[in-house]
């Protein structure tokens, strides 16, 4: 495999520390080997890739997934556990110019569509997730952003003024928010893992440490190489996402761009810490930054804090990046600032050129899709472009929005478009003032 980031971005350094391995055992798939033949491969076992497994296998398609580490390793097991509305980078106003009203709004709907199929999906496979939060609330971080909240408001969410936070049990000296219903937290693990166990129960084979090494088409379909053997199919379902390398398949080559996102979460938090706060909902939110901080009281009266920002990847620049989330944390929640901080861990995203999320066939392979890019939101995208990607390998329409099925351009500058981020996230900063 071919990846944009050194070594240590694919080993345990970044995700040592995450709270969720706390929370439920993982479970043991075996490692592939030798050679088998199935309907539908697909290559990584996150969201996306078990969310396309359990929909491939309940319609009598014969599947195999390949992770390459072991289950929960990646994003889908070490994220936030916002399933939210989500999934693009741009705002309405910029896909309607780009798209058109109609995209536009088919878009929209297909965020709310992908929280809703996250739901059905614990409620119809009795998955206890620790489901918690009515909808997901945005909280103003200037007067500035304020106005913009206000302005683009709409009927369906509750808009909140400054006044209206404390008793709310918002605190953090936010000049106000906004409330859309759409959405819950959830433990991103345990939803996981469920859905594979969903997966499983309708024929799904599970494999870990078993990373796929190239796809190579033949006169049979795709020969899928694994480390220790084969697997021939005739729809290879590619779904990596921040963890995607340059040459699984080539196609995948300049079209992604992985950055980071870095949580931490508090020992629990006693009745007197919480008032002492002023924050005592247990409302998911999120603040106005475009480098923005993500937070949650869980159930547990665990705090979760976490943020994007980090650039580099090595053993230094993580001890950075958490010495940051920290400091923003206790600059935002001063009376927590002594609190300990038991869990702390970081991820990769994954963005587009375009900041919308593909799901679609890869130009020029014939039976080969790909799902990625959901920059930030893989709970809810990821599970629905999953759906979609089960839907094109049965040979059928995927039922979804231009934006998602146009496919992505490239970035520029090839393997060297990381550089690309550090300017990029420096205006970004400078708007957030």
């Amino acid at each position: 495999m071919k990846r944009l980031y050194p070594d240590y971005t694919y080993g345990p350094g970044p995700r040592d520390g995450c709270w969720w391995d706390e929370t439920i055992g993982r479970p043991v798939w075996p490692v592939h080997q030798g050679d088998q033949r199935v309907d539908v491969a697909i290559v990584g076992g996150g969201f996306t890739g078990l969310s396309a497994a359990l929909h491939l296998a309940r319609a009598g398609a014969s599947v195999a997934v390949f992770e390459a580490e072991t289950p929960g390793w990646g994003a889908s097991g070490r994220n936030g556990g916002f399933c939210c509305l989500g999934g693009s980078k741009l705002s309405h106003k910029a896909m309607t110019r780009r798209y058109g009203v109609v995209a536009a709004q088919r878009y929209a709907q297909a965020e709310a569509d992908a929280v809703h199929l996250v739901a059905d999906i614990l409620a119809t496979h009795q998955i206890d997730a620790d489901v918690h939060s009515k909808g997901e609330t945005q909280l103003a971080h200037t007067p500035r952003a304020m106005e913009k909240l206000r302005r683009d408001a709409e009927v369906s969410g509750i808009l909140h003024e400054t006044g209206d936070l404390p008793g709310l049990g918002f605190s953090g000296g936010f000049h106000g928010g906004y409330t859309n219903p759409v959405g819950f937290g959830l433990n991103p693990r345990k939803y996981l893992f469920g859905l594979a166990q969903a997966a499983q129960s309708h024929g799904a084979q599970l494999f870990q440490n078993s990373a796929v090494q190239g796809i190579i088409h033949g006169q049979s379909g795709y020969a899928v190489q694994t480390v220790s053997g084969r697997v021939t199919a005739a729809n290879v379902l590619v779904c990596t996402n921040g963890y995607s390398s340059e040459d699984v398949p080539p196609w995948m080559a300049g079209r992604y761009m992985p950055v980071q996102s870095t949580v931490l979460v508090t020992r629990p938090l006693s009745q007197a810490e919480l008032l002492a706060q002023g924050w005592t909902t247990d409302q998911m939110s999120y603040d106005t930054r475009n480098l923005l901080h993500y937070f949650r009281l869980m159930p547990d009266r665990r705090f979760l804090f976490g943020m994007r920002g980090g650039l580099r990847s090595s053993s230094g620049a993580e001890v950075a990046i958490r010495r940051k989330v920290h400091k923003d944390f206790a600059r935002m929640f001063p009376a927590w600032a002594d609190v300990d901080v038991t869990h702390m861990w970081s991820g990769m995203v994954c963005l587009s050129r375009g900041l919308v999320p593909f799901t679609g066939p890869v130009a020029g392979r014939a039976g080969i899709y790909a799902g990625f890019a959901y920059h930030g939101n893989g709970v809810a995208m990821g599970t629905y472009c999953g759906r979609a990607l089960a839907r094109l390998a049965l040979g059928k329409d995927a039922e979804l929005p231009e934006p998602i099925a146009r496919a992505p351009g490239r970035f520029p500058l090839g393997l060297w478009r990381r550089v690309l981020m550090p300017p990029a996230y420096a205006v970004m900063g400078l708007w957030d003032l």
